[in-house]
């Protein structure tokens, strides 16, 4: 399959050496073969020895020290490692780097995410951790989890600091976490980004809210179907059970029986993928979550009346989406590590949103906020969007260039997030089509909202809730991060399905493009490739859009070559967004402090 890795799953934050202490230990783990994590550690190797010989390039200093995040063999033999660097032994945010290698781990060259070096007169803080925890706490009036000493090199100038985790803000309606940085010498906060970024914008919530508006979702089926008998007297065993779920009718559910009569909501072929019920409270980890079960394997009602029917869309989504990155790309779970998705409904008190939660790990669902969302957020598409955060931040993990005091976020690397998450969110609804819940190229179209979706990709600026545009421009620097999504997914719609009306599945499009210029598109199997592995290979935390065209040009030529059709549809599909060569900006200003 184009795009594709050979190599074991990602790996986490390592070094060459551990990997090859757990390559001589892996025989005893079915989920990753010794021969695939000792070529990885090989591959490390290459890759760091690569960055130190061409500093030039990377900009790797002498006081640095670089630490793998992710490894990737592809099926033609290119090898790209992923990185995060230490400065003196302190970590460095907005330092990440990929090395490319060729098939003989020869150097190709490296994407990184900043361009000036990273150095500081000290790293001796002024600042106690403490001190730096309870500004952070302070600034977003929750509690301080974790602290730890970086380098903060995202401004041309890097500065000593602490970045600290804080929780329980209670404002579980925009997030539950804050990643605050605060310089080590000053006491200055210096970013506040949070951890959490819910399908529902704090500024659509507003405008939504402002205007009186009622979201009126279209429900599914009202029954649950019965369960297939189940066989066999060995527990925990897998099961077949049935659902009867709010958005997708009725469904067939994987789940674990443990004794004759009590089933769990968890599917072991799928990584272990669990729904679990959050009663309410914002809790901070999946394991405090309670287990659903079951006597007769038939789940919820078709009503938010049964508790256990927002878990049937929950539990349907996750593993539909695990489903989608393992069969599409060969990715074995959201951190390709062989572990399936978790999800907790029901989570805090009148919560009308949806997130994915990088310290839980898991997706959180409210039940609704009672005045414009009444019920859970846990339709498909909006699910395979918010797992693909995850899917994001395990690799280029873009970052936005600012967040405003009702955490907004603002950038070119923010909108991208937003806009393959919408990508293949719309890729889990195409792979599953499901009758209940229809593919098509629109987010969140069961959610109820007047205008009947929430985004789409043909002609983005159709969502005038969130101001979505078409194309690039100047403003697209500092615009709204859902705002400035339309002009990536527009350009990934042009490269599937092409300009000009169709209508696909029932639903009428008519996408436009800048120039008035004709695009035919090269199908969605192939765009979501290019898409993807430019995602995993090409792209770093700081990408914008010149440089997402710039990768996903360079996908399409590992893919397809340089003269193929497919190369020029992707250099096609970015000019019909005003995307091109000849327009793209200089480095855009550094982060402002």
């Amino acid at each position: 399959m184009a795009g594709t890795a050979s190599a074991a799953p990602s790996q986490p934050v390592d070094t060459a050496d551990s990997l090859r202490d757990r390559a001589r230990a892996a025989a005893a783990d079915s989920s990753v073969s010794a021969a695939a994590l000792a070529a990885n550690a090989e591959t490390v190797k290459a890759a760091t020895a690569a960055a130190l010989a061409h500093a030039d390039a990377t900009g790797v200093g002498k006081n640095e020290t670089l630490r793998v995040k992710d490894t990737l063999i592809d099926p033609e033999g290119k090898r790209h490692v992923r990185f995060v660097r230490a400065y003196q032994g302190v970590p460095v945010v907005g330092g990440d780097l990929v090395v490319h290698l060729d098939a003989k781990k020869n150097y190709l060259g490296v994407t990184r995410a900043i361009r000036h070096g990273v150095s500081v007169p000290s790293v001796a803080p002024k600042l106690t951790a403490p001190q730096a925890a309870a500004k952070a706490a302070k600034s977003v009036d929750g509690k301080a989890a974790k602290t730890e000493l970086v380098v903060d090199a995202r401004s041309t100038e890097p500065v000593l600091a602490y970045r600290v985790t804080v929780t329980s803000s209670g404002k579980a309606e925009t997030g539950v976490g804050h990643s605050v940085v605060v310089d080590a010498g000053s006491g200055k906060v210096i970013s506040s980004t949070p951890l959490s970024d819910g399908i529902i914008s704090p500024g659509l919530k507003a405008k939504l809210r402002s205007e009186g508006k009622e979201a009126k979702p279209r429900t599914g089926a009202r029954t649950t179907p019965p369960a297939k008998a189940q066989s066999g007297t060995q527990f925990p065993a897998q099961a077949n059970g049935t659902g009867a779920s709010l958005f997708a009718g009725s469904i067939p559910l994987t789940t674990t029986q443990t004794a004759k009569d009590s089933f769990v909501l968890k599917d072991l072929s799928r990584g272990g993928g669990e729904t679990r019920d959050a009663q309410s409270k914002e809790l901070d980890s999946f394991a405090a979550g309670k287990a659903f079960t079951d006597a007769d394997n038939r789940w919820g009602n078709g009503s938010a009346t049964d508790n256990a029917t927002a878990a049937v869309d929950a539990q349907f989504g996750i593993t539909s989406t695990y489903d989608y990155y393992k069969a599409t790309f060969g990715r074995n779970g959201i951190k390709n590590d062989g572990s399936g998705p978790r999800a907790l409904v029901h989570f805090g008190d009148k919560v009308g949103n949806a997130f994915w939660s990088p310290e839980c790990g898991c997706m959180l669902y409210g039940d609704g906020d009672g005045e414009t969302f009444k019920q859970p957020l846990v339709a498909l598409d909006v699910t395979g969007h918010e797992l693909s955060h995850g899917v994001i931040e395990a690799t280029a993990d873009f970052q936005p260039t600012r967040v405003d005091a009702r955490q907004n976020q603002f950038g070119e690397a923010g909108a991208l997030n937003e806009s393959l998450a919408d990508i293949f969110g719309a890729g889990v609804e195409f792979r599953t089509n499901n009758g209940g819940n229809p593919p098509n190229y629109l987010l969140g179209e069961k959610l109820g909202l007047e205008q009947k979706f929430l985004r789409r990709m043909d002609k983005p600026s159709l969502d005038v809730l969130e101001g979505t545009v078409d194309y690039w421009d100047a403003e697209s620097y500092d615009r709204e991060v859902h705002a400035g999504s339309g002009v990536s997914s527009h350009a990934f719609y042009l490269l599937a399905e092409g300009s000009g009306k169709k209508t696909i599945g029932g639903v009428e499009y008519d996408s436009p493009t800048y120039d008035g210029k004709a695009v035919t598109g090269i199908g969605r199997d192939k765009a979501q490739q290019i898409f993807y592995r430019a995602l995993t290979r090409y792209m770093v935390s700081t990408t914008d859009f010149h440089e997402a065209r710039v990768a996903t040009l360079q996908a399409a030529a590992d893919t397809h070559g340089e003269k193929s059709a497919e190369y020029k549809a992707v250099d096609a599909a970015w000019a019909a967004v005003n995307v091109t060569a000849a327009n793209t900006p200089k480095e855009g200003p550094a982060v402002k402090r």
